[in-house]
């Protein structure tokens, strides 16, 4: 099966390549932004985002043309303990009332194998903008068991990202800094979407 990949591209960006896609809409009910954090050296804590949004252009024979916008509600964060949530919500770590928005607009896609990629863009959060890379893997592109005339094209998005990168010291190194991220995410043409 060729590679039909998400291309993490920005949906705000031009591009010769980007009148070829064409819209497609994130299913907000199969889509988690999860990652995972050492504390102390004993144990990892699991957390996650429940809140994501995107804008999202993409054409499964033109991985180049896709382009897509992320934005994450930084007070979703969600780790299973209030205290701690409450705690990653303020100015030590995520500061969500002056920085509400977490962002991830890509700027290149590189395939590295039938059904991967390299997907690289500027992530922002707490004001700061830095260039981080992430790594896409198809899983299936095909029609909904549920309803053939609605495609679904799903996929897994792993990478890491360096909180202290962002200013974000708080209890580091102790509290671990590289923070593994991973997106499942599932998405569909809107074209059809709007007609389900």
């Amino acid at each position: 099966m060729p590679f039909r990949s998400l291309a993490l591209a920005s949906a705000l960006a031009l591009s010769p390549l980007a009148v070829l896609a064409a819209p497609w809409t994130l299913d907000t009910g199969h889509t988690h932004v999860t990652f995972s954090i050492d504390h102390l050296g004993f144990s990892t804590t699991q957390a996650q985002f429940r809140t994501v949004s995107a804008e999202v252009d993409f054409d499964p024979d033109n991985i180049e043309a896709a382009q897509v916008a992320f934005t994450i509600d930084a007070a979703s964060f969600d780790s299973n303990l209030e205290a701690r949530d409450n705690h990653v919500r303020g100015a030590d770590f995520l500061n969500v009332e002056e920085y509400p928005e977490i962002t991830f607009i890509s700027t290149g896609v590189t395939q590295t194998g039938e059904g991967t990629a390299d997907v690289t863009g500027d992530l922002t959060m707490l004001g700061i903008t830095k260039p981080v890379t992430f790594q896409a893997e198809l899983r299936q592109i095909a029609p909904s068991p549920f309803n053939p005339d609605l495609t679904v094209a799903g996929f897994v998005v792993t990478g890491e990202i360096d909180r202290t990168a962002f200013d974000m010291g708080y209890g580091a190194p102790a509290i671990g800094t590289v923070i593994p991220v991973r997106v499942d995410l599932e998405l569909s043409p809107s074209d059809q979407v709007s007609t389900q």
